[in-house]
């Protein structure tokens, strides 16, 4: 079985695999011949042949729309809460930092209780992550927009950061869905290692930090290898697309229960703030004085 190296993803992947075997495969397909059961009254009832055992009579499989609306649902709660976090901030300056922390924090946190819970599939959970990610994502597009870099609007530098995040999951897209690059095992292992690899780097940086008054490894000040770092962290933030693609269309294949769009939708949400947040840092080097 593939791993994600997403761990919402895999969690997406791992739950439903627990929960009986996919659709088509293993004991997904027990009874698949018969057509009808009995209720209690002696009626007959239709049930789908490829349910999931234990999936409750009358729900139904996973779609690609199921896909696109859970996403779509999760990105516009995201939007809504960045542009009122931003405008929280603009009014009071004083309230970046609270905002950034609690949403950092807070979607952190429930992204944790997501999938190490088992709970990637609880709309309550990837709603209120969307909240709490929007509160970061606004209050560090204000304070990259407006003391980050020079002689650009905050509204041309956001806007070139959400063009390049969504060009960017377009272009990925594209790429999986003509196999351009096929996603394997091996695929896979390398970009969980190279993303296990970033992530030391960024907890050397700030351990270095503590020591040599803030500048770290010098991954963040703007300068050459910052810039290197940044673009690292974004080829490997649209790599994980190919992946995240990949875990849904296996779902959707295996006749995954609907709900598992909501895990789906975190997933990706997750890979998209990351993306984002890359890309704008990477214009700020370039904007900067």
């Amino acid at each position: 079985m593939r791993e994600s190296s997403n761990p919402v993803m895999r969690g997406v992947l791992r739950d439903n695999q627990k929960a009986g075997g996919y659709a088509g495969f293993g004991t997904g397909m027990a009874g698949a011949g018969q057509g009808a059961v009995f209720g209690q009254a002696g009626q007959p009832q239709q049930v789908d042949p490829y349910a999931r055992p234990g999936q409750p009579v009358g729900s139904r499989s996973l779609t690609i729309d199921d896909v696109v609306t859970k996403t779509a649902s999760t990105l516009g709660v995201l939007i809504v809460s960045a542009i009122i976090s931003y405008f929280l901030v603009h009014q009071n300056e004083g309230l970046a930092m609270p905002l950034l922390l609690i949403g950092a924090l807070g979607g952190l946190a429930l992204v944790l209780v997501a999938t190490f819970g088992r709970k990637q599939d609880n709309p309550a959970i990837v709603l209120s992550y969307a909240v709490l990610e929007g509160l970061f994502v606004g209050a560090i597009s204000f304070v990259f927009a407006n003391y980050a870099v020079s002689g650009i609007s905050a509204g041309v530098l956001i806007g070139q950061a959400v063009l390049g995040t969504f060009g960017v999951f377009a272009g990925m897209l594209v790429v999986y869905k003509t196999g351009a690059i096929r996603v394997t095992p091996r695929f896979t292992r390398m970009l969980f290692a190279a993303m296990m690899g970033v992530i030391v780097l960024i907890l050397g940086n700030l351990v270095v930090g503590f020591f040599n008054g803030g500048s770290g490894l010098g991954l963040y000040d703007g300068g050459p290898l910052a810039i290197i770092f940044s673009l690292v962290c974004i080829g490997l933030a649209a790599f994980s697309f190919l992946v995240d693609f990949d875990s849904a269309d296996r779902l959707i294949r295996a006749g995954a229960p609907e709900k598992a769009a909501w895990g789906i939708a975190l997933g990706l949400t997750v890979t998209l703030v990351w993306l984002y947040v890359e890309i704008l840092r990477l214009l700020s080097y370039f904007n900067s004085d």
